[in-house]
């Protein structure tokens, strides 16, 4: 099959076409960006000489759909919406990594984006597909997870579909490298003030909360709020997710060994780490796994959790690509059987 990028000159659009140069069953068709359609995608991007001779075209529904099987939307929120809804119609299939499809309440979306909401009748034919917990793609709309969200709900899903902890007192901390916050600079992404430095932001209002809370309900009703932030960390790529909670009277470690061993036994891309190791932020470089240690402390009944991930990959791009290998029904780990970045 051959695969549009809508937004390919942004971080996750490269991190696509990374991947799908790799890819045994999928290349790419067309390549398009709205601001950046003037030359080749190499005479930006020199990494790609040799490798990728593409012209960078504007957006044009009608010329995407005839020279391409399905179309990636690597655009910033509040694009897809607006862009998507003629491949939606024409039933076109699409894979949106923005936010733009992921919340089922058009009033949740407006308040924690700040943007006018996608239609409820596009919003109903969007599969929210965390491919781990996704067993069925219901049509052609496809709406990524975002990364903090995915780092976050594959960290403690077991948890919490095993009512291991008591989830009013669950806390979240995800920490990200400096790619997650896309390629516009500006005072939080100057060198300066990044470097050797680390900052704490959105304090209660990131975009990912009512995500990860509408993904837990499905798990558990109960849950209705969920306590997480986010800071920034001078490396270029990655998310560092720190969970804790109090465990359950008579939940062991070893049970929670077991819920997460029978939880993630046929997910290639979750790995657990061994008893007493925590894992590290480098181990999931350039890749699509998902990382997850944990520990309980005996004295408080508090359980740490670590889950790492790219977040360009797993978080997105990797992600994407995994979701369009389910959809397709072809093997999952198609193209995304990297080896981590190592040192």
């Amino acid at each position: 099959m051959k695969a549009a990028i809508v937004g390919v000159t942004g971080y996750t659009g490269i991190e696509l076409l990374r991947i799908i140069q790799g890819h045994p069953q999928l290349t790419v068709g067309t390549i398009h960006s709205y601001s950046m359609h003037k030359h080749s995608i190499e005479e930006d991007y020199p990494h790609l000489q040799g490798v990728l001779q593409l012209p960078v075209q504007p957006f044009e529904p009608e010329q995407i759909m005839a020279k391409n099987d399905l179309v990636f939307f690597a655009t910033p929120a509040g694009v897809a919406k607006e862009l998507a809804p003629v491949f939606i119609e024409a039933e076109f299939p699409v894979i949106d990594l923005s936010g733009d499809f992921r919340l089922q309440d058009p009033a949740v979306y407006e308040k924690w984006y700040q943007k006018s909401a996608a239609t409820k009748e596009l919003l109903a034919q969007a599969t929210y597909a965390l491919p781990e917990f996704t067993s069925e793609y219901s049509g052609n709309l496809i709406s990524n997870p975002g990364c903090y969200a995915t780092a976050a709900l594959l960290t403690i899903a077991p948890l919490i579909k095993g009512n291991l902890i008591d989830p009013t007192t669950l806390i979240l901390d995800g920490k990200s490298g400096l790619s997650g916050a896309g390629k516009t600079l500006g005072e939080s992404s100057h060198y300066v003030n990044v470097d050797e430095n680390m900052t704490l932001y959105k304090l209660n209002q990131h975009q990912h909360i009512p995500e990860i809370i509408q993904q837990l309900q499905v798990w558990n009703q109960e849950i209705t709020s969920v306590h997480f932030t986010t800071s920034l960390i001078p490396v270029k790529r990655g998310i560092f997710l720190t969970a804790y909670g109090k465990v359950k009277d008579g939940v062991t470690e070893e049970a929670i060994y077991q819920a997460y061993e029978e939880c993630y036994q046929e997910a290639p891309f979750v790995r657990l780490q061994a008893k007493g190791q925590l894992p590290q932020l480098r181990q999931v470089t350039g890749t699509n796994f998902c990382d997850i240690g944990l520990g309980v402390n005996e004295t408080t009944g508090i359980i740490t959790l670590v889950g790492v991930i790219d977040n360009l990959m797993k978080g997105a791009a990797g992600q994407a690509i995994q979701n369009y290998n389910r959809w397709a029904q072809i093997e999952e780990t198609a193209g995304l059987w990297q080896v981590p970045l190592f040192p």
